[in-house]
Formats: structure tokens, sequence, C-alpha cells
């Protein structure tokens, strides 16, 4: 992990939107607009639960806001159903762009799964094609605005079904046409990456880097089949390596007091979240979609329970995401904002994790220093 350049931290007295964010997990059929939800659902005949923008979009964050991964993947019926043609994947993923653009993300690597987008006809080569047009369409439209910013797609395949080799070979045949790295996603419990052990030996051996979601709805084994059977560069979410972490408490006259406020923790890391430490493989840890989703009840109630900041104290590669803005009603400011309130973290801290980010995406390695260079100057700036 990079340090960053600056020594000391302003006052965060300022907009933290202005700051320039790196986005590594954010799902495309999970940032729609309402508004545009409700006329693509309406010229596909597709019935909503509202055709008001307002209170689709409370309905969204509702749903999803169960404290159950399974209700909250529900929600994306609704999403996916509106995104099985050339000119709405298009229009979904330029609009996407636009909206991370103004919300001062500078690289994003965009998720998203073809095979759920086949309903109408589309080949999963023209939906890959289809998704880069919008992509690209809408970095042009940032341009117009005197803005930059540069995206990627991450193929997805789906972990309940089986067509993992399939969509390895797709993202492989697309990796000089947008498509930067791989993903599984989907119901986690009960579908460890091992089912796709030889579509990810496929990707190692066409050297194409793979992300994949593990330690979110399922724990320890999940991250392990993740690592040996996945070779995950990068965990999605990853927020139950925590529990690879014992903390031992004793206050300072050396008696074992868990209820004292002034204890001193004493950490000790398994064998695997040592693995994940010092190897630096990075955590794509969403924080509201966590408290959503029920990733994070192991640990306590609330976002003061989240073990993102004994990760991140620990020297642990975190990195801060979105997951969903729609169902979570977030944007990555939002979630900044949330991190700062809750944890007291300062313009050092959000830097650092922003250059994690920057460090941990797939870019070619000049680019990615390229973009930490960019980061670091547009921080320094500030003071």
């Amino acid at each position: 992990m990079t340090e960053p350049i600056v020594d000391a931290a302003p006052a965060l007295d300022f907009d933290l939107k202005s700051l320039p964010k790196v986005s590594l997990h954010d799902h495309l059929d999970g940032g729609l607009r309402p508004a545009t939800i409700i006329e693509l659902a309406g010229a596909a005949g597709h019935t909503l639960p509202s055709t008001d923008p307002i209170a689709l979009g409370e309905w969204f964050r509702e749903s999803a806001d169960s404290g159950s991964l399974v209700r909250y993947l529900e929600t994306f019926d609704h999403t996916v159903a509106v995104m099985q043609t050339k000119e709405n994947l298009a229009r979904v993923a330029k609009e996407f762009v636009e909206d991370l653009a103004d919300d001062g993300v500078v690289y994003g690597e965009v998720r998203w799964a073809p095979e759920q987008h086949l309903q109408n006809g589309l080949t999963l080569d023209e939906a890959v094609e289809a998704v880069q047009e919008g992509l690209e369409a809408g970095v042009d439209a940032v341009a117009e605005t005197g803005r930059e910013i540069q995206v990627g797609q991450l193929i997805t395949a789906m972990r309940h079904a089986d067509r993992g080799q399939e969509i390895a070979e797709l993202a492989v045949r697309h990796r000089d046409k947008g498509a930067v790295g791989f993903d599984i996603a989907g119901a986690e419990d009960g579908f460890l990456p091992s089912r796709f052990r030889e579509a990810f030996t496929f990707l190692a051996e066409n050297n194409f880097p793979a992300t994949v979601h593990a330690g979110e709805a399922a724990g320890l084994e999940s991250i392990q089949s993740a690592l040996v059977d996945g070779r995950a560069l990068r965990l999605g979410h990853g927020v139950r390596i925590a529990e690879d972490i014992m903390v031992e408490f004793e206050d300072e006259d050396g008696v074992d007091d868990d209820e004292a406020d002034d204890n001193i923790g004493l950490v000790t890391l398994g064998n695997l979240s040592s693995w994940v430490r010092d190897r630096g493989i990075a955590l794509e840890i969403c924080p509201s979609s966590n408290l959503q989703t029920g990733a994070t009840a192991g640990f306590g109630d609330g976002i003061e329970s989240h073990p993102l900041d004994m990760l991140y104290q620990l020297g642990f590669n975190v990195t801060i995401n979105t997951d969903n803005r729609l169902m979570s009603g977030v944007t990555l400011t939002d979630e900044f904002e949330l991190l700062v309130e809750t944890f007291d973290y300062d313009l050092d801290d959000l830097l650092e994790l922003t250059l994690n980010a920057a460090e941990a995406s797939f870019l070619p390695l000049e680019e990615r220093e390229a973009l930490v260079e960019y980061i670091n100057d547009a921080y320094a700036n500030l003071g």
C-alpha cells in the first residue's frame, strides 16, 4: 500500500464530493436511476412497484434494508428486466458513468453478469459490446463537461449457474475491448468458488485477473476457496475475514475485563487472515451494503460494529465501495462521510483508502502509477 504524501490533514470543511475517488465494487444493475427504470419498464411492459421516481427509489432502499442477502438480491429482478436490449444496456451504462463522475470518481470498474441479459435474444458478445458502447459514450459525455473518468468492465459469472467457463472465455475475448477482470457473484452461501475451478484455471493460464465475491454471505471457507480455487487478487466484500482474527482484552492492571473502556486489545491473526493481510489482497468493503445484507451481523449492530476500522488499523488493504448505489441509496461520497462521522477518519485516512483502491485496480502498472500520482496531487492541492 502506498503511503499518502500529505503530511497533515486539513479540517474536513469542504465538499467530500470534490475528492477524486476510485470505485472497484459497483454493480451495473444496482446503479440505475429510478426515472430510467420507469421509462424503460413502461416500454418493455414490465410492472414496477411504483411509477413515481421518488417512491420507487424508496422501495428499492426499503426492500434492500432487510438484513437478508437473498431478499436484497430480489430487488434486481426489476433492474435486470429493463436491461435486455442493446439500446437499454448502452443507456444504463452511459448514465452509470455520468453518475460516477458526478460523485468525483475518476476510475471505476463496473461489474455485471452478461448471462442475465439475454432474454430478448442478445448474444453474450453483443451484450458486452452494448455495455462497452454505453461506457465509452459516458466517458465522452463527461469529457465534454471538462472532467475525466476512466472505466473498465468486470465480466461476472453467476455462481449458482453453470456458465463459468463460458463467461471466463467471454471475458478473455474482450480483454482488449473494455474488459479488465472477472468476477463471480450471486448467492454465495452454498456455492463455493471451487465450482468454477476450471474457469479460474483458464483465466490464470491467460493471465487475466479475477476478483471474487467472498466473505459476505459466507465466511472463511468461501474466502479460502476464492484464494485457492479462484486465484483471487481481490476479495469482493471480504469483511468476514475478521472471523479469523482473535481480539482479547486486558486492562492496564493485567486483569481480564471485556467491559473496561480503556482496555488494551491483544490481537492474534489466524493463518488465513495473515495471508490476506501480509500479501496485500484488497478487500472491496461496502459499508452500507454490508449492514443491509447482514454480512456484519456477527460483529454487532450498526456501523460502529463494522470490522472495517479494525481491519484498516491492522494494516489490511481496505478499499471502500458502494456495491449497489440504487439499493443502498448511497454514493461513494456518502460512504466516506459515514467513515468520517463514525470512525473520525481524516483526510489522510481517506487518501490512504483511495490509494489502496487505485493500486488494487486492474489497470496496467503505468496507468496505476499515473492514477496514484493524480490522486496524490489532488489531495496535496487541498492544503
